[in-house]
């Protein structure tokens, strides 16, 4: 089964095969979506597009969401490529360096306001400058986590980073809806990537999910391309602004021992 023949869907977050957006653009090329993909810096571009050759056919675009010029000139290259397209999967986390293993408390303005910057305001602004080349039933996937919504130890600013992310969701939810764009998060359970490994004791937090979730199953990032493949799919039409909690359950419970 094809859910997504014919659709074209731009992909951020590539960096490698442990890549959140890698798994997810793995399951959506595999229900035959047309795929753009983008890098961030130059010294990445060889190694994503080698990763990512076998899933595209059209060139991979340098966007740094950090700035605004880029995010304008992504669009723009991409309405030569394609004249509309179904939207796109933001797969982005960031907090200058450090911040995630130092004392919350000590956290500095410039980090606060980089992590919201790039980790929010970036869906907000592609949103602004894409808008007019969505097509109907077109939808946004984003990735967020449950420390936006909950203490996470040693998820520090990144957890306000996430919560200004997900309220950027619902926000963006009432003001694209009127053009039948969708907008929805998928908030996975902790998986081990370049930018999990920066996070204190990350393979403690790993390991307390596998032992405390209902499903007693550990999510893989092709699990996480199943549900970015179901919400950019015709299947989840009428589903916008949502948090898909995709971690076994674990969200359900209450659990104070995470160190």
């Amino acid at each position: 089964m094809s859910l997504l023949l014919g659709k074209k869907i731009l992909i951020t977050g590539v960096l490698n095969k442990l890549s959140i957006a890698y798994g997810i653009a793995c399951v959506m090329y595999k229900h035959k979506a047309n795929l753009i993909f983008t890098y961030q810096k130059k010294k990445y571009k060889n190694r994503i597009k080698k990763l990512v050759k076998n899933m595209t056919k059209y060139p991979i675009i340098k966007c740094d969401l950090s700035k605004n010029t880029d995010i304008k000139f992504l669009f723009i290259k991409i309405s030569k490529i394609w004249k509309n397209f179904d939207g796109f999967v933001h797969c982005i986390s960031f907090t200058p360096d450090n911040t995630l293993r130092k004392n919350f408390l000590e956290t500095s303005r410039l980090e606060f306001q980089i992590s919201h910057d790039i980790n929010s305001y970036s869906l907000l602004y592609m949103v602004k400058k894409c808008i007019n080349l969505l097509n109907n039933k077109s939808s946004i996937i984003v990735l967020t986590y449950l420390g936006s919504q909950k203490f996470i130890r040693n998820y520090n600013i990144m957890g306000l980073a996430k919560a200004s992310l997900e309220a950027n969701i619902r926000y963006i939810a009432c003001n694209i809806g009127y053009k039948n764009i969708r907008i929805n998060g998928i908030s996975p359970a902790p998986i081990k990537t370049i930018a999990s490994s920066r996070i204190k004791n990350i393979n403690n937090i790993i390991n307390l999910y596998k032992k405390n979730s209902p499903l007693c199953e550990s999510i893989t990032i092709n699990h996480i391309g199943n549900v970015a493949t179901f919400l950019s799919s015709d299947l989840s039409l009428g589903i916008t602004g949502e948090i898909i909690h995709l971690d076994s359950g674990f969200n359900l419970q209450i659990i104070n021992n995470i160190q």
